[in-house]
């Protein structure tokens, strides 16, 4: 029998934190909120699966138990660590208060996530390219595949994956080897999106 101390806590998914981005991320207002939650006495946060989601956005319909979804990537932080120029975040469109619209979020941030990704390919130091490297060596058992299904899910235009071409859906090595190659840069953007979601995590 398990002896475990009395504690409660609070249930709110990351992505209803308040913020200017048109969905809650793993920026300030996510550390405010933790220190809220020691000033009230909390030991808990349930935060529900944080993984890149599928049709209708639902946390509990995600396409990976390991990715992180890109989405919550705060674009600040991105900026301060020179991974996103200073004009990035100049124009940021007017996002509902209340709710998330996950259509305009994603055609904003997708765009400006897939910028910061060329911007480190040309501008990242070597400490950054280091530990980048090192996120996709020790992910790898993972994040290879991942990175080529998603790389896949977009040149299908989100076709379902049992639609794909025979070879490729059924995970054959010279399917794989061949596609690695022709989605080569998408793939390596989509193992960006998720050093960066670790990274701020």
């Amino acid at each position: 029998m398990f002896n475990l101390p009395r504690c409660s806590g609070i249930l709110l998914h990351i992505t209803s934190l308040p913020g200017p981005f048109g969905i809650g991320d793993l920026g300030d207002e996510a550390f405010h909120f933790v220190d809220f939650l020691v000033a009230a006495g909390q030991q808990l946060w349930q935060i529900m699966p944080l993984g890149p989601t599928g049709y209708g956005d639902s946390p509990y319909q995600a396409l990976s138990a390991f990715a992180g979804n890109p989405l919550l990537i705060n674009p600040a932080y991105l900026m301060a660590e020179g991974l996103l120029p200073i004009e990035a975040l100049a124009d940021v469109p007017p996002f509902p208060a209340d709710r998330v619209d996950y259509d305009r979020v994603i055609a904003w941030k997708m765009p400006l996530l897939y910028r910061s990704f060329a911007y480190f390919q040309e501008r990242a130091n070597s400490r950054q390219r280091e530990r980048f490297e090192k996120f996709c060596q020790e992910e790898a058992g993972w994040l290879d595949d991942f990175a080529l299904f998603m790389a896949l899910k977009g040149h299908f235009q989100n076709a379902r994956w049992d639609t794909w071409p025979l070879p490729i859906r059924m995970h054959r090595s010279e399917a794989v080897a061949e596609w690695s190659a022709r989605l080569a840069d998408a793939t390596q953007a989509q193992r960006y999106f998720q050093w960066l979601f670790f990274e701020q995590w």
